[in-house]
């Protein structure tokens, strides 16, 4: 029995610190009342059959930024553009990816500079993974959503950058 309530207190200790590091909320400890039970002894009214819950609020919308360094060799990868040297602003960004790797700003960068160098396969992977990384961000989102528009657009594949352009995120 003792050795039984050792592991059931360690679970409870590993379960709260798991709660703890992945910001969740704990499960309420109250039982739910039944819809169909008489509330109170005061007069026998039932409670609401199926009441709607209220859903919790909605997060704040997330808004991606990059970080100074990260910043700093962004800004720096598009000069090296600008002039034409495409390798020195790829080995850039590259640098940039380490940092930051789920940055999806970062990644439109690249992608942005795969589509310069005609790269539309690299270009349509690279919007594909920042538009995953962009989830809550409706502004990063239609910026990937565009670069993976026109790097299908690239690719002859119109049908499928209109789908795209079509999605919610874009508008």
């Amino acid at each position: 029995m003792a050795q039984e309530y050792r592991a059931l207190t360690r679970l409870a200790a590993a379960c709260a610190v798991a709660l703890l590091l992945g910001g969740c909320a704990a499960p309420s400890m109250r039982p739910e009342a039944p819809g169909n039970s008489v509330s109170g002894p005061q007069g026998g009214s039932s409670a609401s059959p199926a009441s709607p819950s209220v859903p919790p609020p909605a997060p704040p919308p997330r808004e991606n930024r990059l970080s100074p360094a990260t910043s700093s060799l962004v800004s720096q990868a598009r000069a090296l553009v600008s002039r034409g040297d495409l390798d020195g602003a790829s080995s850039t960004l590259d640098r940039a990816l380490r940092i930051e790797p789920n940055n999806p700003l970062v990644w439109i960068e690249l992608g942005r500079l795969r589509l310069a160098e005609s790269d539309a396969h690299q270009a349509e992977g690279c919007g594909r993974k920042a538009l995953a990384l962009a989830s809550g961000d409706r502004g990063t989102q239609a910026q990937a959503g565009r670069l993976l528009a026109d790097a299908l657009r690239a690719q002859r594949r119109n049908q499928e950058a209109i789908e795209i352009e079509r999605q919610p995120f874009m508008r």
